[in-house]
């Protein structure tokens, strides 16, 4: 689409003990299972990626394919990567693999309600 890695944002789904959990993150991090465990506090082992069956069943998506919003099941968790606060416009997966749409940070987190926090692995910003 044109636009740098980092501008794409990626929904991760997990299993946080029993709450299922969505990690907005950048397309040039990865997500730290450790802080989402802190998160909840619980321990590491309690926190896990969602199997492909509870994407569709839990957040309504194939993996791949899951968008920052809606989502089949009310009351799942965001968590939103603050790295994407360096960016004026992000692109966010559609429902489809092939579907993508342009959302400021301020719409994502309005319409998500999610939480802009450190989730990644590696706290390097890579420059807008």
């Amino acid at each position: 689409i044109g636009c740098d890695v980092a501008q794409i944002v990626k929904s991760i789904c997990f299993i946080a003990g029993e709450q299922p959990v969505i990690v907005l993150t950048s397309g040039a991090q990865r997500v730290d299972d450790r802080k989402i465990a802190a998160l909840f506090g619980i321990g590491r082992k309690q926190v896990r990626a969602a199997k492909p069956e509870e994407c569709v069943d839990v957040f309504g998506y194939a993996p791949g394919s899951v968008p920052p919003f809606p989502h089949r099941t009310p009351g799942i968790v965001v968590y939103i990567d603050q790295t994407l606060q360096n960016y004026p416009m992000l692109y966010a997966a559609g429902g489809a693999h092939n579907a993508i749409f342009p959302v400021t940070l301020a719409q994502l987190v309005a319409v998500t309600n999610g939480m802009i926090t450190d989730v990644i692995k590696d706290a390097t910003v890579p420059s807008a």
